[in-house]
């Protein structure tokens, strides 16, 4: 079998559940008419459930088409971006479907993202309209970009009365300094208020022509590998896509009986399609939640009967050493589901051997509208996180060329699919870089660094940026940090590459340790444990001990930020 053909014959598809199919049928339709679908066929079933308080199907359809018509009484139109600064909550979702409602397109920008950030956002995407969390608008102020309408709410307006109070003051210590504009302030600079918005307008929004394969529902922003983020073009197909692919993968979840916990952020791709719109095109009720309060999560999990939890690394490795994570019976849900970032094999073996039950990776980025791997359910394999879902083609090429590898050769992982972006916003030359045509196909360079096994189970190694050359050997900074990881007083590691003339690249770790061993372990412990565990050529020339490492937005150690230390 050529090259080639090891990935052209899909040897994954024996290892797909029964009833799984190859290929899926897209329905051709935007996603706020998928909503409306299915909002008309389960209109009394619960939709979101925020800190008690419940809305149905029927009566979020009817605010987000209340919404849509103020937005478009305020000039929002078929083309225009809509920027979404929100914290998880019902206005989130209300404010998402409206906007696609009108053919606009929706930019999320992180709550923690700073002035700058959020300029650099809200130019590039063309942003006239904004969505914002009242005590976060001090931020969008300063960012100093202008704007046609900017409208403010507060995350008590859906709060039970006896938790608004509760809500203000756990933000204020949240958001420390940032504080809304009194009604006066809002007035003078000719700001809106959502929920006027809401009870003046009626839900009656003008119809608005959208056509599925080429019209942009989102621009989401990716971390940005070097230099400023930028922004994945998907178009409702895309994400329609990825709804039909994700439910003919487990088809273990029924239409209009789930229930999901839904406090991984929206803003991210992984909260806003695989948790937000994929429960919601299923009929799913979503038990919202502004911060990842791990108390009442797990309450929620048992009082709620949730069927599904997804999460990242770093909220597993916490959970299986967390005194109350028992309060949940883990073996009772259908799918435990673990993205964004690697998962460590220690993590993978305490969890087991604590709740009984497995975590099953995915894979995804951006630019796939989040997903294009995923674990089989009924056979997981260690080390792997899985296999295409139904629509996508992998394959693993050469890392400077388009050469298709052999079968379980280290190189760069490229898809193909319906799920894949239609390239980076004004961004010509990235998109020409990683959107790329082979046997006829459009494929995606994900910069990733994978092999695919002779079962056709995929298992990733780095990023291509990641990789480090020392003395001409390369060496994966993700299995130094896994060695690592596996000493029991490690609790975080991120590992980089210096440059250095000599050797090329030498090796440095920056490692927290466990605060009970803090004081008791040295550099020199740690380096030796790595020598018993690593070829010599892996061991790091530096240890340096950190009481916190640099996160992204979900949690992962941020190598770019330890590499930007480096070089400042």
């Amino acid at each position: 079998m050529s090259s080639k053909e090891a990935y052209f014959s899909k040897p994954w598809l024996k290892f797909y559940p029964e009833g799984v199919p190859e290929e899926v049928e897209i329905p051709n339709i935007s996603v706020p008419a998928l909503f409306d679908r299915i909002a008309a066929k389960y209109g009394r079933r619960n939709a979101l459930i925020f800190y008690g308080n419940k809305i149905t199907y029927e009566k979020l359809k009817e605010l987000a088409d209340r919404f849509a018509t103020g937005l478009s009484r305020l000039g929002v139109r078929k083309g225009d971006t809509v920027s979404l600064y929100l914290l998880n909550c019902p206005q989130y979702v209300i404010a998402y479907f409206a906007a696609l409602k009108l053919g606009a397109k929706i930019t999320p920008i992180s709550p923690v993202y700073t002035s700058q950030e959020i300029r650099h956002q809200l130019q590039d995407s063309d942003a006239k309209t904004v969505i914002c969390e009242d005590i976060l608008y001090d931020n969008v102020e300063k960012a100093g970009v202008p704007l046609e309408n900017i409208i403010l709410t507060s995350i008590s307006d859906y709060l039970p009365p006896i938790k608004r109070i509760f809500g203000k003051r756990a933000l204020a210590r949240a958001y420390e300094g940032l504080a809304a504009p009194s009604q006066a302030e809002m007035k003078q600079a000719g700001l809106h208020s959502f929920q006027e918005m809401i009870k003046s307008n009626p839900p009656q929004p003008p119809q608005v022509s959208i056509d599925p394969a080429t019209d942009i529902a989102a621009l989401p922003y990716t971390g940005g590998t070097t230099g400023l983020p930028k922004a994945a073009i998907l178009t409702h197909r895309n994400m329609v896509a990825l709804q039909a692919q994700i439910l003919a993968f487990w088809p273990l979840f029924e239409e209009g009986k789930e229930t999901g916990i839904a406090f991984l952020p929206f803003f991210h791709i992984y909260g806003q399609v695989v948790v937000m719109l994929s429960g919601l095109s299923m009929g799913a009720t979503l038990v919202l939640f502004t911060t990842p309060d791990l108390d009442e999560i797990l309450s929620a999990m048992e009082r709620y009967q949730a069927s599904g939890f997804y999460g990242v690394p770093t909220l597993f490795e916490y959970l299986k050493e967390y005194e109350k994570t028992d309060r949940v019976n883990w073996k009772r849900l259908k799918l435990i589901a673990c993205g964004a970032d690697t998962l460590h094999d220690s993590t993978v073996r305490e969890w087991e051997r604590r709740t009984g039950s497995k975590i099953l990776e995915g894979y995804g980025m951006t630019e796939t509208t989040a997903v294009s791997h995923a674990t089989p359910y009924h056979r997981p394999k260690a080390g792997s996180f899985g296999v295409p879902i139904p629509g996508v083609t992998a394959a693993i090429v050469d890392v400077i060329g388009t050469d298709f590898l052999p079968q379980g050769e280290v190189g760069e992982l490229v898809l193909s699919g319906p799920n894949i972006m239609q390239g980076y916003w004004k961004r010509s030359e990235e998109t020409r870089e990683s959107i790329i045509e082979m046997e006829g196909m459009k494929w995606l360079r994900t910069g990733d660094l994978v092999k695919m096994d002779e079962e056709g189970y995929f298992h990733f190694f780095d990023r291509k940026r990641d990789l480090i050359k020392y003395k001409g050997y390369s060496v994966f900074a993700r299995h130094v940090e896994e060695v690592l990881y596996s000493h029991p007083q490690v609790k975080a590691a991120g590992v980089v590459g210096i440059p250095d003339p000599s050797v090329g690249q030498f090796i440095k770790a920056y490692v927290v340790l466990q605060s009970e061993a803090r004081g008791k372990i040295s550099e020199e412990d740690l380096m030796e444990f790595c020598r018993k565990n690593l070829a010599h050529y892996k061991i790091p020339k530096i240890i340096e001990f950190r009481g916190e490492l640099p996160k992204t937005d979900v949690g992962k150690v941020s190598r770019r930020e330890l590499r930007e230390e480096q070089e400042g």
